[in-house]
């Protein structure tokens, strides 16, 4: 009878697993655009943030970056002189926000209470991507033009160190256990850094993928999800060796990537206006379980971890003459933040 029962809840337990796996992938199908913030002011953009623990949602906006209260879109204010901005980062329990200037060449650091600017701090050459590593306690930015990462202790806001990793760096995420990884988008690697010596240790090619932009990780799977925008594929990787472990068509033009650690999905914002949907059924097993419409130009993503709710940029765009190329011009006033969820 013992027996009979143990094994009866085994089989539910199993059961109910994967009713959850079903469930979490068909989620992902059901999402779609909810709300549409609108930001009347003038400027290109790049990344988008929520700040941990809270009702804010921080945009880099060409000059400045405008702060919004996630659920309802108003303006809560805004972090001025953050020339050619495209990332933001949080350290929370300093009370700190950081923002990369990519024209500037430096990190505004700010008050998180009260916005304030509190100071500017030298970088490498283009800051681009900027994140907070819980392990190392560090602000870690990729310097897109000088080929390094700038290390920033936020005790004290001083560098602490300049990395080589031999290429462009586009995006890096942290195993929170003392390895960085950053996108080489001209070199289509990954290159991994110790987050103690502040040494480059490996180079691991993403081939067939190529010029990777989008990085997120599962910390606890250890793998990688590098979105690869000049050909459209999403190329898992084993965080622990470098090994290849799938390849996943995605929308064209993605420039951003996330990992909803709870329902087990990989989400790329692709420029063409989709949202990709990947779901991990294992660490060695993923699925295209949807391609979501969104807006032309909604090429940066970001998660909201509590609501499970997707942030995207984006802007209405003139039309261009037959022929012509490069980038066609914003619509003045049309910049907005999508809200998608289920």
């Amino acid at each position: 009878m013992k027996q009979s029962l143990a094994k009866a809840m085994v089989i539910g337990m199993i059961t109910l697993a994967t009713f959850q796996q079903a469930a979490n992938a068909q989620a992902g199908k059901n999402l779609h655009i909810l709300s549409t913030y609108h930001i009347a002011s003038n400027g290109g953009w790049d990344y988008i943030a929520i700040q941990p623990n809270s009702n804010r949602v921080f945009v880099s906006h060409g000059t400045q970056v405008n702060v919004l209260d996630k659920q309802t879109g108003d303006s809560l204010g805004y972090i001025p002189n953050t020339e050619g901005v495209h990332g933001i980062a949080f350290v929370p329990a300093l009370n700190k926000g950081y923002t990369s200037n990519g024209r500037a060449g430096n990190a505004t650091v700010f008050n998180l209470k009260t916005l304030a600017v509190t100071g500017t701090i030298k970088t490498g050459e283009n800051p681009d991507a900027i994140f907070y590593d819980t392990h190392s306690k560090k602000i870690v930015i990729c310097n897109g033009r000088s080929k390094d990462l700038t290390f920033i202790d936020p005790a004290t806001d001083k560098v602490v160190a300049t990395v080589p990793v031999g290429g462009k760096p586009e995006t890096a995420v942290s195993n929170e256990a003392g390895k960085i990884y950053v996108n080489v988008e001209d070199k289509n690697e990954i290159v991994v850094v110790n987050a103690n010596t502040y040494k480059a240790e490996a180079h691991w090619s993403l081939l067939p993928g190529e010029a990777p932009t989008g990085l997120a990780i599962d910390t606890k799977t250890k793998r990688l999800f590098a979105a690869c925008g000049d050909n459209k594929l999403l190329v898992v990787m084993n965080a622990e060796n470098g090994a290849i472990v799938a390849q996943l068509p995605i929308g064209d033009g993605c420039d951003g990537d996330c990992f909803d650690p709870q329902l087990h999905n990989i989400y790329t914002s692709n420029g063409e206006g989709t949202i990709t949907v990947i779901h991990e059924g294992s660490k060695d097993q993923f699925t295209v379980t949807a391609n979501i419409p969104t807006k032309k130009s909604a090429r940066t993503i970001a998660l909201d971890e509590a609501t499970h709710k997707l942030y995207l940029p984006a802007a209405d765009f003139e039309a261009q003459a037959p022929g012509a190329t490069g980038r066609p011009k914003m619509k003045p006033g049309s910049f907005q933040v999508l809200v998608v969820g289920n």
